[in-house]
């Protein structure tokens, strides 16, 4: 059953750096210009032309990039735009050309959009997917670049200019066009003085019908590092309001007096430090700058430490005396930036004042909640890893705990940012609105003497009123009318209102559905919502996704049918599974024969149906290529059971065997030179030796599951988890190395920071059923046993695509198992399907790459071997359909086991994808007296080589 092995090129395009965005200003170093690759292919993709159009008023920006690709090559093309933004920037928009035509792009629940988009890459037509992956970073994806063909792109970024001291400050992203061969440049400016240039620009504005506008045309490579301008704004109040699919939104500028009194800080502080592995991105020199200052204005007090990774560790206390805080400083030098991101993982000290996080705010694992503070306790936070920090997560979390976000991409910053951690903050006293509902008030640029106000308008006469306080002044009484404000054409007021709702949203990871609803209301790209555009109106109709207007009126027409149509397939499903459910039930109530089989048989390639007799020749015993470790495995004699039929029968026929098994299994270790190294070392020596190791293998994840293997080896537990948690740190957006750390997870027994993990696996693929199983056995295992039965359930009813035929009976296995030895409640599941099945032997094997072929073999005493190809042995062992497609599960099951040695087998046949480990990594669970009180597993991990090869994983013993 070998597979054809096809390469896919893959475009890596426009790679750069954009530094961080904060209260005060936005200051941009140049950015690295971008960069068209093509893994593998033999020329280039150009970037042939770049358009960009971008407008201001009122304080809010909307710029529309155009870009064409041409791929001279002479093969299709996947490609993927990479591209991060600085904080306040956001997609509104995207749009795909199809036919010839730009069709706009619809939102989409996250997960939804890659599932459809990869379920539709298959059948080779055009798909486009915009999403946000980690941080206010983002990626396009495109399929297919035509060979010697083009593609074209629109895009529309909105933003919330910031403000400085002269006005606001208007940033081109002009590194979108630095690569074209030709660009177009139009800007208009309203309601503002006229642009002032920062540095080199060849754009000069004129007047024209009342705004200031400027164009330009050329080469890409002729365009400056940065664009940038100052814009004039009169320190007045400036309303002004927008319309909405008929709903208007309100948006205001108030100029308020900035604070310059210094803030009297608390004589404990708490500073939670991040040192997980992406702290490694961060500038640590200029975060100590930071805290230098922080602590020279603290003068003498308490600091307490907590440092955060993959769990918190035990706080540590330092002095600071008069500004010296030096023993802390050398302390935080030292650490290493080591694991995953668990920033909900700490407890809270009342005794503490005030909290500062250091931190990128992208936590990728255990709890996404802020633990609870005392009311009177602030909370701020400070990042150096620019576009890479998860700004609204931390501005979210600051502003719910009257603090302050704090971004610097280099010492010169610092001195910037300490205003906003140093002085008093300007705070809302008070909010009155009559006549506008959802008000938010965001004083994060009040250091500079400004407050933004947005809403949703119910009525023409409706009002705001404000009360501010700040700087030891009284509050300061503002009035906002509605009725004078003036209106402003397009969507950019109520794309402002709604942005500000999300960021008030995201401080609780309960508001999360509101999000995303919200957010796909207004067409935003968010960490839960992304653009898609498909080819045809019937790829709208599969997928049950509301097609952009000119497909709009075809889609409602037909859509109620196609509702209508899967409520039908469901129930179509579950009558067949049922009925296989049924043929099982058959096979487990038959007593075959444990005696010696008649005469051999060919083995037929051909697979056999579950009720018919199969048998294979006995194949050559082939030689041992390894030791096997012994593990005693026994069991007693009759399996309990919850179900009265199936313990009846357990009970009526006479066993095959004592009950006595033995299970030893082959051992496996990597044999890579930093593996050798690692083993040779002492148990002490491990760690640092790994971390000298790191720099050199930090991209490989089988870097970090082989170190962890020899940390657990060596009982260094928690040092091995933490090591193994740095797969979550590495591609974030990655469901497969997610998927084999949750696998690990399990094999090390903690499967409560296994939920987490495959809950996040099921977030981004909830159209593979093994992100269902895969949670439903870590609930299990977890102690959750309703919420494993429902996740296993999804399982079995569920319609899925044809290559995943088969997983729902072995999921049902494990769902019946469950209920019958936990006794859950049953009572929503079909009565059909509720009958347990206790076996002597069960094997299942699963694999962590997708597109990939892979077949369980079991060898019996009498030499038959149970495959894909003879699924039914003489003595009736039962293989479960093959699965060609990527990650299993494959199962064997025998109910009653012959006395003799079961060998156990892995047939690795290839792989059409490129592999996330650097080579295929096989999970397999042995158990014995499966169903029963006295069930015992084993689970083995085995990773193999990139090539064709058959892995010997263990034998049972039956006595």
């Amino acid at each position: 059953m070998g597979l054809a092995l096809r390469s896919i090129g893959l475009l890596a395009l426009l790679c750069w750096q954009l530094p961080s965005a904060h209260a005060q200003a936005r200051r941009f170093p140049p950015p690295r210009p971008p960069i068209l690759q093509v893994a593998g292919a033999e020329v280039p993709v150009r970037l042939t032309e770049a358009r960009i159009d971008s407008r201001v008023m009122a304080g809010l920006s909307e710029t529309t990039i155009e870009l064409t690709f041409h791929n001279p090559n002479a093969r299709v093309l996947e490609g993927q735009l990479a591209f991060p933004l600085a904080a306040g920037q956001q997609v509104a928009g995207f749009a795909l050309d199809i036919d010839g035509e730009l069709r706009d792009a619809v939102p989409v629940a996250k997960a939804q959009g890659r599932q459809v988009f990869e379920a539709i890459e298959r059948r080779q037509v055009d798909p486009g997917l915009l999403e946000q992956t980690a941080g206010n970073q983002f990626r396009l994806r495109l399929y297919p670049i035509p060979p010697r063909g083009e593609r074209r792109v629109r895009l529309v970024l909105r933003d919330s200019l910031p403000t400085v001291s002269q006005g606001l400050q208007w940033s081109l992203p002009v590194f979108f066009a630095r690569q074209a061969e030709q660009v177009t440049v139009k800007l208009e400016a309203s309601g503002t003085g006229k642009p002032v240039a920062v540095g080199a620009n060849p754009l000069g504005f004129t007047v024209k019908t009342g705004a200031y506008v400027a164009q330009w045309q050329g080469r890409g490579a002729d365009l400056p590092a940065q664009l940038q301008w100052s814009l004039p704004l009169a320190r007045s109040t400036d309303v002004v309001t927008g319309l909405h699919e008929g709903q208007r939104y309100l948006l205001a500028s108030v100029p308020v007096r900035a604070s310059t009194a210094p803030r009297v800080l608390p004589r404990r502080i708490g500073l939670l430090w991040d040192a997980s592995g992406s702290a490694g991105s961060r500038d640590r020199a200029a975060e100590l700058a930071v805290l230098d200052r922080y602590f020279n204005a603290l003068g003498t007090g308490q600091v307490q430490l907590t440092v955060l990774r993959d769990r918190s560790e035990t706080p540590q206390q330092f002095p600071v005396t008069q500004g010296d805080w030096s023993a802390l400083r050398e302390y935080l030098r030292a650490l290493p930036n080591d694991g995953a991101s668990a920033l909900g993982d700490w407890t809270p000290n009342p005794a503490i004042g005030e909290y500062l996080l250091v931190s990128d705010g992208l936590a990728n694992y255990g709890s996404q909640t802020l633990p609870t503070l005392s009311p009177d306790q602030r909370l701020y936070a400070l990042s150096s890893a620019g576009a890479k920090t998860d700004t609204p997560r931390l501005r979210a979390w600051t502003g719910a705990h009257h603090g302050q976000l704090l971004q610097v991409s280099s010492e010169a910053e610092v001195p910037g940012v300490m205003p906003l951690l140093l002085q008093q903050p300007v705070d809302v006293a008070d909010v009155v609105a009559r006549g506008v509902e959802d008000v938010n008030v965001d004083a994060a640029s009040a250091t500079q003497g400004w407050v933004r106000v947005t809403g949703r308008v119910l009525r023409p006469g409706a009002t705001v009123l404000l009360s501010l306080r700040g700087g030891g002044s009284d509050p300061q009484p503002i009035t906002l009318d509605v009725a004078n404000a003036r209106g402003v054409e397009g969507g950019l007021v109520a794309h402002a209102w709604a942005n500000d709702r999300l960021a008030a949203l995201a401080a609780d990871p309960s508001g999360a559905p509101a999000s995303k609803v919200l957010a796909q209301q207004f067409g935003v790209v968010t960490a839960d919502t992304s653009l898609l555009v498909l080819e045809t109106l019937e790829d709208y109709l599969r997928y049950g996704i509301r097609p952009p207007a000119p497909l709009r009126a075809a889609y409602d027409q037909r859509h109620a049918l196609t509702v209508a149509d899967a409520v039908t397939e469901r129930k179509r499903r579950l009558d067949g599974i049922a009925r296989q459910f049924a043929e099982r039930e058959q096979w487990w109530n038959t007593r075959w024969p444990k005696d010696a089989p008649p005469r051999p048989k060919q083995e037929s390639r051909s697979v056999a149906a579950p009720g018919a007799m199969a048998m294979a020749a006995p194949p050559p015993a082939p030689a041992a290529s390894m030791a096997l470790d012994r593990v005693e495995v026994t069991a007693s004699l009759v399996a309990e059971q919850a179900d009265a039929s199936s313990e009846r029968l357990a009970k009526s026929a006479p066993k095959a065997n004592s009950g006595q098994i033995t299970l030893t299994l082959a051992p496996w270790a990597p044999d890579s030179a930093y593996a050798r190294r690692l083993r040779d070392a002492k148990p002490a020596q491990l760690y640092p030796l790994y971390l000298q190791e790191r720099e050199q293998h930090a991209g490989s994840s089988a870097f970090y599951l082989d170190v962890a293997d020899l940390l657990l080896a060596s009982g260094q537990r928690d040092l091995a988890l933490r090591v193994l948690s740095n797969l979550a740190e590495m591609q974030l957006e990655n469901r497969h190395v997610l998927r084999v750390l949750g696998y690990r997870l399990m094999q090390a027994k903690v499967p409560a920071l296994a939920v987490p993990v495959f809950r996040q696996v099921l977030a981004m693929g909830e159209e593979e059923p093994q992100s269902f199983r895969d949670l439903g056995l870590a609930l299990e295992a977890a102690g959750q046993y309703e919420a494993a039965v429902a996740s296993l359930y999804e399982v079995v009813v569920r319609p899925w695509d044809g290559r995943f035929d088969g997983i729902s009976l072995i999921a049902l296995d494990e769902l019946t198992r469950l209920i019958a030895r936990e006794r859950v409640d049953a009572s929503a599941i079909d009565p059909r399907l509720r009958r347990a099945m206790p076996l002597d032997l069960r094997v299942v094997l699963s694999w962590d790459s997708d597109n990939s072929d892979m077949d369980l073999w079991v060898t019996d005493p009498n030499g038959e071997r149970a495959y894909y190809g003879n699924r039914l042995t003489y003595q009736g062992g039962q293989m479960s359909q093959d699965f060609t497609g990527g990650y299993g599960p494959e199962q064997f099951s025998l109910r009653d086991a012959k006395p003799g040695t079961y060998k156990i087998e892995a047939n690795y046949f290839g792989s059409r994808e490129q592999l996330v480990t650097g080579a295929t990594t096989l999970m397999l669970r042995l158990s014995t007296q499966w169903g029963s009180r006295d069930q015992r597993d084993q689970q083995v991990t085995l990773r193999l080589k990139d090539r064709a090869e058959t892995v010997l994983v263990g034998e049972f013993e039956v006595k």
